[in-house]
């Protein structure tokens, strides 16, 4: 009874604290969802709003330990094109396969191969959450990841690109340690199609 009551009250208090950070709508449903019924299995955890071109991050208690805008890839859609792991290793992806695939994924650290870390999101699709990088597009999607509008936030192969800071302070200290949860919610499909078998 008192574990009962305990993990209620730490739901509750999780609930209001994602409340609190701008979590809302179909994304505030979905970390309540996570919470209620453990589908993180005590690991942190990111819920990633493509609707809203924003990332939160969380502790394995459901707390939200950080949030930012992020770049997602330039193609719409949920899904993983079919060959678009074999296009990265060739250095080329075509546009329509460009898309940050929809759904649940149980990620890892690891590198990428510039030897920087990175979250494999999807290993086999080359699909990561990784720091926005050095280049000559640096100061042009600097600019976009503080647009108003989410639909401008489009700039990837289908990563998730992160301000450094942000990366290094929130992403790696919470994902970057070990396995952890990486829920993508959808652009074009309902969340509840792609989550209901939490």
């Amino acid at each position: 009874m008192l574990w009962k009551a305990m993990g209620a009250a730490l739901l509750a208090f999780a609930t209001v604290q994602a409340g609190a950070t701008g979590l809302a709508g179909d994304a505030r449903e979905l970390h309540d969802r996570v919470m209620k019924e453990r589908d993180h299995h005590g690991r942190p955890f990111a819920i990633v709003d493509k609707k809203n071109a924003r990332i939160f991050v969380f502790d394995s208690a459901g707390r939200v330990q950080g949030t930012s805008t992020v770049l997602l890839g330039q193609a719409t859609g949920d899904d993983i094109a079919p060959n678009v792991g074999e296009h990265a290793q060739q250095g080329f992806v075509p546009f329509k396969e460009r898309t940050t695939p929809a759904g649940r994924f149980a990620s890892e650290p690891g590198t990428n191969k510039y030897g920087e870390q990175i979250i494999w999101v999807d290993y086999d699709s080359a699909f990561a959450i990784h720091r926005l990088r050095p280049g000559k597009s640096e100061k042009v999607r600097k600019a976009m990841m503080k647009l108003a509008d989410p639909a401008l936030h489009r700039a990837s192969y289908g990563c998730v690109v992160v301000p450094v800071k942000f990366y290094d302070e929130v992403v790696q200290r919470w994902l970057g340690r070990s396995r952890a949860t990486v829920y993508v919610m959808p652009e074009d499909r309902d969340a509840r199609d792609v989550f209901g078998d939490l």
